[in-house]
């Protein structure tokens, strides 16, 4: 069961890497090896650079997020902030995932119990309210 609940966690993970930055970017700004570091404690899976730092860049293209250089620490880092569109992109995002899991527990899918742990304070506030997941086979 144990694997079941980490697989779970892993997948949606990676569907929502990009909404689970923009979530972090906007309790504060952050560079990329802080949100490389809180993803891991967070979830307890490990998205490298070569992942993030792609990731941040296309968020900036696509305007949901800016950055600045911070040169007053010991070594230059690039600082991302969530700007206005991404925090549009992330209240529209809340409201997809709350209707799709109402939908799933209103359709008569059955629900598979899972142990719930406290929810994370550094975890995305969206994935805190997620207490089951569906029985997708039976």
């Amino acid at each position: 069961m144990v694997n079941i609940q980490k697989e779970v966690q892993v997948k949606l993970t990676k569907g929502l890497i990009d909404m689970i930055v923009l979530q972090f970017l906007n309790g504060q700004p952050m560079h990329g090896y802080q949100i490389i570091t809180k993803i891991r404690k967070s979830f307890g899976v490990y998205f490298g650079p070569s992942t993030v730092y792609p990731l941040l860049s296309s968020l900036e293209k696509k305007g949901y997020v800016s950055s600045n250089w911070n040169m007053e620490s010991q070594r230059p880092r690039k600082v991302y902030k969530l700007t206005n569109e991404g925090q549009n992109l992330l209240n529209f995002t809340e409201n997809s995932l709350n209707l799709i899991v109402k939908t799933i527990g209103t359709n008569g899918i059955p629900k598979l119990e899972i142990e719930t742990k406290q929810p994370s304070a550094t975890a995305p506030h969206f994935l805190n309210k997620t207490k089951f997941i569906p029985a997708l086979t039976q």
